[in-house]
């Protein structure tokens, strides 16, 4: 499709560029000297160069040596946490959860989760991400951020049991608020926290809620094989029969981790009756030695899309779902015993498409085509680490990374232009976060604000 030069100015043009594009079989391909025409927030068109030549713009963005992807989306991630990174180094999950990250959270204020969230976002915009999936508290802090800084975002405020039910009321208000906001980039969950912080009742009175209001459910699940085996101890039911038996399966549901998804569970997440997908992040296992990853080809062969995430930085110490995503195709390969899988292409899939469906927005993100908004990262494949390109899915799953993107767009907005951020003051930020850094990070008090106990 080739707009015609009579119509009106298009909002930005993108021209002499490699553009990744998906064919009516959702295979991976490139289309080489071509342009992006974007109207509204929306991709207009995907063209050739020549084809804009004579076309009127209010911005023309000449990318010659770049290529053009859809924005790359954190599919779980909490994003204040990243005044946390280093904090928890080399610790079991449950000392890590029990004797710093817990007592820590317990000091939280809004205004320490707003300055993590706004670092953290420079952070994601900075590595071409243009939407993640959060999962936090005070999050209102969060919404205000995406709404200042531009980018997208499917935002949750968690909720334990150990609340009371003002902790799920707080869910359920906070995701009715705030859905549709930020001029449609804020999109909201009901986030109970997880099967072992989450009672079966008020599990079931989330899946009423999401049933009620139109909600998806954004929690943890089965994140790691010890959690599986304590659940069956105790209970008789992995964490997946749980969330089966409790209707949670009968929304639309973003299962965080998974690595301790069983056999026996396979078939349960096969009949659910909403869209499941789960978020792998990789980098986590490894930091804490679990024994399993994300059974991304089992889950896939029965239909579960596969996100690519981060988890957040006090955990996994980086938001760079570019490293996700070669880390997801290299741990597949070892785990599987397979070069053959997960391919390069397979995993800007992952990264594209099947993230798009996994935060509940795979008909409008995922792919640079006519009708898709305008979410679009430009990378630079023109460093001597990048040449020379002799399978370009290759190079820019193995090779790129996250500092080669030079430009991020958000329904066609430019948040950072060749490496500049255009939405959020970085120093500003910094000085403020580490004047409260003393208050947050004090654990003499002696209190968490829960137990790991799985």
């Amino acid at each position: 499709m080739t707009p015609s030069a009579a119509d009106s100015p298009a909002d930005l043009i993108i021209s002499a560029c490699t553009v990744l594009v998906h064919d009516d079989q959702e295979r991976i391909g490139f289309e080489e000297d071509a342009a992006i025409v974007v109207r509204n927030g929306v991709v207009e068109a995907v063209t050739t160069t020549a084809g804009v030549a004579d076309l009127p713009a209010a911005e023309h963005l000449d990318a010659r040596g770049q290529v053009a992807l859809p924005g790359l989306i954190n599919c779980h991630t909490h994003a204040p946490m990243v005044a946390l990174r280093g904090l928890a180094e080399d610790l079991p999950t449950q000392e890590w959860f029990n004797d710093v990250v817990w007592p820590v959270e317990s000091n939280l204020t809004e205004k320490d989760v707003e300055l993590g969230a706004r670092l953290a976002c420079a952070e994601m915009i900075r590595a071409g991400v243009t939407c993640f999936a959060d999962h936090y508290f005070a999050m209102e802090a969060v919404a205000r951020v995406v709404a200042d800084c531009g980018m997208r975002a499917l935002l949750g405020e968690a909720y334990f049991s150990s609340q009371g039910p003002e902790g799920r009321e707080r869910s359920l208000e906070f995701a009715l608020r705030h859905r549709g906001s930020a001029d449609g980039r804020v999109t909201t969950a009901l986030a109970p926290h997880s099967p072992y912080t989450v009672d079966d009742a008020d599990l079931a009175a989330t899946a009423r809620l999401a049933d009620e209001h139109g909600l998806p459910v954004h929690l943890h699940a089965a994140e790691n094989r010890d959690q599986t085996e304590t659940s069956l101890a105790r209970h008789g039911v992995t964490p997946i029969e749980v969330l089966e038996r409790t209707g949670i399966l009968d929304a639309d549901v973003l299962l965080a981790h998974g690595t301790g998804i069983a056999d026996r569970d396979l078939p349960v997440l096969e009949r659910s009756a909403g869209r499941t997908a789960v978020a792998t992040a990789p980098r986590g296992y490894l930091r804490f030695a679990w024994p399993d990853t994300t059974p991304v080809r089992a889950l896939r062969e029965i239909g579960v899309d596969v996100g690519l995430a981060t988890d957040g930085a006090a955990s996994n110490n980086s938001l760079d779902v570019w490293e996700s995503m070669a880390l997801t195709s290299l741990v597949q390969k070892s785990s599987e015993g397979d070069p053959r899988w997960l391919t390069s292409r397979q995993a800007l899939h992952h990264a594209t498409l099947q993230s798009a469906r996994a935060v509940g927005l795979g008909d409008s993100l995922g792919s640079i085509a006519p009708g898709r908004r305008a979410d679009i990262v430009l990378v630079d494949l023109t460093g001597p680490h990048t040449q020379p390109v002799h399978d370009l899915a290759a190079t820019l799953v193995h090779s790129a990374r996250s500092a080669d993107v030079r430009t991020t767009i958000v329904d066609g907005r430019i948040l950072m232009r060749d490496r500049t951020l255009l939405t959020i003051d970085v120093p500003a930020v910094v000085r403020e976060l580490e004047e409260r850094l003393p208050a947050l990070v004090d654990r003499s008090h002696g209190r968490r604000i829960q137990n790991y106990d799985t």
